[in-house]
Parts: structure tokens; C-alpha cells; sequence
């Protein structure tokens, strides 16, 4: 008798957890039933995701593409402003939804977090004083640079030089900053972060370069957790559309194009993948 109310009880116990485990999963459903899909931003990186000093709202190329996901799923947008090396735990520990915050989709990050189609493809470069004399990547052994805390911009300077030392601040801005007060000889960061600040120093511009090569290229996309596939078909979904309408070549110029402060002139790729290289 007891061992049949035992075996009875183990498996009402083990159901339940399944049915749990289930219900946990669909995170689809959690976010349409509370009506708000809560996105993690970082808030500090123009034109991705900034504070527009006029209206003192979160705006950018990321922020778009967010409010295009929640129009798609009916739910209102919530933001979430997020340092660089919180973006995943907050993620995983379910503190947001999605991350819309320059995150780079590489093979390392696909063991604990999924990813949407590439939204966004740029490199990452080095920016020097012009008076360090430093003209290529290879004169960086010895010195020390400066970049963000938690992004793939240090192991990737690491890898092309290895006796470089690394300096890593919170946001970029902040590391901006200390290449500015002389804390380094470079600023490592992704390429459209380095012209957008680059074109901020107007007249003391001439006292800095970018150097010309790549340290890596980086797709860039928006961050889920492991497993929902069923949110990231409507991700995904709500990305094919903005491609399929012209709106995502829309949303590039108005962020990235010929008439902005970065002066792009043609986007280099199309919203329709998720694989990545390596």
C-alpha cells in the first residue's frame, strides 16, 4: 500500500514538474499574458541604443527594432537600460525579455543564449592618438587600450596582440573618455561606435585616427533565451517583415545613412540569416 501511493505520488510529482517545465518554457505566452515585452538596452551606445537629449528617452536603430517585435507579438514595449557585462545574466535570469544591446551572435554565446537573424554587421577597430605614432595594430604590443567590460572587444585585441594590455570600463563613452585623459594609446570598440564618437570630437577629430584594419567582424542581433523557439519565430518573423517592406533599409538610413553623423552610404547586408562563421 505504501509503496503504491508512493510510486502514485512520484509520478503526480513528476507530471506536474513536466507540466511546469512546460509552462516555463513558453515564454511566448508569459510575455502576451502580462501585455509587455520588457528588452534590455544599453542606452550608451549611439545610434543602437542612446538617451536623446531632448526628450530624454531611450531611442536608436535597436530601439526600432524592438517596437517593431512588440507590435508583432500586441504587447506594449517596455526598455531596460543594461551594462555590457549584465546583458546575459539578466537575460538568463529572466530580468528581460530580449536584449537589443549590440550584442554579438558568435558561436561561444550560442551554448547559453538563441539568437534572431543578424540585424546589424559592422567590424571592430582601434582608435589612436594620432601623436602615439601608432598606424598598425601590430605597434599595440607592449601598450595599453581601453575598451568595454564584458563585450568580445577584449578577447578579440587579446587575440591579434597578445601583449597588448587591456584597461575596461563600464560603457563606451566612459572609455571615450579615458583614451581622452591619455589612459591609453587606443579605444577599442565596434567601428560604428568609433565614427559616431569619432564625429563628436569635431575640430580635435584631427588629433585621432581609426586605424584601417578589422580586429573581427560582428554580427550583431537580438539576444533570447535558450530554447524558445517559439518567441523567436515571431522574432524572427517580425525582423522578415521589416526587411520584406523596405522598412529595415529604411530604419538603416535613418540611423546609419548618407544624411547622419556616420554618413553611411550603402548597407552591406540584408536581415534574412542567423548563421554565423567559425
Amino acid at each position: 500500500m505504501t509503496l503504491t501511493v508512493t510510486r502514485r505520488a512520484l509520478f503526480v510529482i513528476a507530471t506536474s514538474a513536466a507540466m511546469m517545465g512546460l509552462a516555463h518554457a513558453d515564454q511566448l505566452d508569459d510575455i502576451r499574458k502580462k501585455g509587455e515585452l520588457v528588452v534590455g538596452v544599453l542606452g550608451t551606445d549611439e545610434p543602437n541604443s542612446f538617451v536623446d537629449p531632448k526628450t530624454r528617452e531611450i531611442v536608436g536603430y535597436e530601439v526600432d527594432l524592438a517596437k517593431a517585435v512588440a507590435q508583432k507579438l500586441g504587447v506594449k514595449l517596455k526598455l531596460k537600460q543594461l551594462a555590457v557585462a549584465a546583458r546575459i545574466p539578466e537575460l538568463q535570469q529572466g530580468h528581460v525579455d530580449l536584449l537589443a544591446a549590440s550584442l554579438t551572435h558568435n558561436k561561444e554565446r550560442e551554448a547559453v543564449i538563441d539568437f534572431s537573424l543578424t540585424t546589424f554587421v559592422t567590424g571592430q577597430k582601434v582608435l589612436v592618438k594620432k601623436d602615439s605614432g601608432i598606424t598598425a595594430l601590430n605597434q599595440l604590443a607592449g601598450k595599453k587600450v581601453v575598451t568595454v567590460k564584458g563585450g568580445t572587444q577584449e578577447p578579440n585585441v587579446r587575440k591579434a596582440v597578445p601583449s597588448v594590455e587591456v584597461v575596461t570600463f563600464d560603457t563606451g563613452p566612459q572609455a571615450f573618455q579615458a583614451l581622452q585623459q591619455g589612459k591609453g594609446v587606443g579605444f577599442v570598440n565596434d567601428e560604428v561606435s568609433l565614427l559616431d564618437q569619432f564625429a563628436k570630437l569635431g575640430p580635435a577629430a584631427a588629433q585621432y585616427e581609426i586605424l584601417p584594419a578589422n580586429l573581427s567582424v560582428e554580427p550583431l542581433a537580438l539576444g533570447l533565451r535558450k530554447g524558445e523557439t517559439k518567441l523567436k519565430a515571431q522574432v524572427d518573423g517580425a525582423l522578415r517583415e521589416l526587411e520584406a517592406n523596405g522598412t529595415a533599409a529604411q530604419l538603416f538610413n535613418k540611423w546609419y545613412g548618407p544624411t547622419t553623423r556616420l554618413k553611411f552610404q550603402t548597407r552591406s547586408f540584408k536581415i534574412d540569416s542567423d548563421q554565423v562563421e567559425g
